[in-house]
């Protein structure tokens, strides 16, 4: 069975691939992303490759097998379940819940993930709006476009955020940008940097980087 960080390893690299569009991740972006050293990341890189995992090619990057790949997708169905799970069973807040599905994904079977999906009817989208992986392994990647290419006088639906961080939830929360609002983009500046969108009828200025965040 995989360990723990083998398992940790596999999902950052997938994550860190699909939401850059790329086929590798670098040592860099895993180093950031899991706050460890690049030596101690290259070092399991090759591990990962020795376990027919990842193909690592020094200076270029890694990237996962069909095997890797197969195993991050099982993680974060896993993953993604369980913080549903704790959003609509428990009541937990969308800022509460990453961690918590971080230890708890180990150590649930797939029986019981199959179980909290029949549970919840079979959702597509967590509570961030990040695609749920089904059972087969397959995942439906969800449309959508960045706030930040929005122009003015556009109307928008929030359907995913891609910063997860507890902070930045936090903010949204008490923003009114929550998952499934509905909004108007006020103006675009990008000579100021700024974009002013109106939620329920209040209104919230972003720079380009917070709005890059959100996919409607």
């Amino acid at each position: 069975m995989p360990s723990l960080t083998v398992e940790n390893y596999v999902k950052t690299i997938y994550q860190i691939c699909t939401n850059s569009g790329g086929s590798s991740a670098s040592t860099g972006k895993i180093s950031e992303s899991l706050g460890v050293s690049p030596s101690t990341v290259t070092s399991m890189l090759k591990t990962l490759s020795d376990s027919q995992l990842a193909t690592y090619m020094p200076y270029e990057g890694v990237r996962l097998t069909d095997a890797g790949t197969a195993l991050a997708l099982r993680m974060l169905r896993r993953h993604r379940l369980i913080e549903l799970f704790l959003v609509h069973s428990l009541d937990m807040h969308w800022d509460e819940v990453h961690d918590e599905a971080e230890n708890m994904e180990h150590a649930v079977s797939d029986q019981v993930v199959d179980r909290i999906e029949q549970f919840l009817g079979h959702p597509v989208v967590d509570p961030h709006g990040d695609p749920i992986p089904r059972a087969d392994g397959s995942v439906a990647m969800p449309e959508g476009q960045s706030l930040a290419s929005c122009q003015e006088g556009e109307s928008f639906l929030l359907a995913r955020v891609l910063d997860q961080s507890s902070d930045f939830l936090r903010y949204l929360s008490q923003t009114g940008l929550s998952l499934g609002v509905q909004g108007r983009v006020e103006s675009n500046r990008t000579e100021a940097g700024t974009v002013t969108v109106e939620v329920a009828g209040n209104q919230t200025t972003l720079g380009p980087a917070a709005a890059a965040k959100f996919l409607v």
